[in-house]
């Protein structure tokens, strides 16, 4: 597999049109009314783009040194990508027999009943474990991931996430703080303030929407979008 290449996998985002430009705000789960809208929905209902993607997301993991035994999607937006991204991670390690890789799946609820492990997996994850999000804004998905991986004593070792949007929390901390924090090291393989330095510098965009995307990163971004 080729070395992870930041131009290249911007592009990719850039081109299969993962972020969306809005004249009219939309409302984030987060609670905020966003100009911009990031999803990797439609790449993850294309098996062509799904390979392509957890393709990156493995060179990006060896270019980072890491070893995992296992990946782990935070429920239930990342739970296609790091089924994938396991089941060819593990038929590429030299110790691949059966009963050697967990191929884990996280409940999108809680289940009320049952074992500990059993409410919040459909099959736990086994190792050093990797957390895979897709779009960070306020990681509060993660950071209750990580915590009920914790609880039941899996050893997470990295957080890797697709796209940071790069914005503070209403405590005024950026997602990295809070995860780096837990004594989790943090790792984006792209963030929306690169991608949209990229789309501004290659396309035109209406005036109107370039001033209400900086106007939200005045408000809520880690760093102000300079275009």
């Amino acid at each position: 597999m080729s070395r992870f290449n930041q131009k290249e996998f911007n592009d990719f985002i850039i081109k299969h049109n993962v972020i969306s430009l809005l004249k009219e705000p939309i409302t984030l789960r987060s609670g905020r009314s966003s100009f911009f809208y990031v999803n990797f929905r439609g790449i993850c209902n294309d098996v062509y783009l799904i390979d392509r993607l957890t393709d990156y997301i493995i060179s990006f993991v060896e270019g980072l040194g890491l070893r995992p035994d296992c990946f782990y999607g935070v429920p239930e937006g990342a739970t296609k990508l790091a089924i994938i991204t396991q089941y060819k991670w593990a038929r590429r390690q030299s110790n691949y027999r059966m009963g050697s890789h967990a191929l884990p799946m996280g409940r999108g609820k809680e289940k009320k009943h049952g074992e500990k492990k059993d409410r919040y997996f459909l099959g736990m994850p086994k190792g050093d474990t990797i957390v895979i999000e897709d779009v960070i804004t306020t990681g509060s998905s993660l950071i209750a991931t990580i915590d009920n991986l914790k609880r039941v004593g899996v050893d997470v070792i990295s957080a890797i996430v697709i796209t940071d949007r790069m914005e503070r929390r209403d405590d005024g901390k950026g997602v990295r703080q809070i995860i780096e924090k837990m004594g989790i090291p943090y790792h984006a393989m792209s963030n929306v303030l690169e991608l949209f330095r990229e789309i501004f510098a290659k396309r035109e965009i209406e005036e109107g929407i370039r001033r209400n995307i900086s106007a939200y990163f005045e408000r809520y971004g880690v760093e102000k979008l300079w275009i």
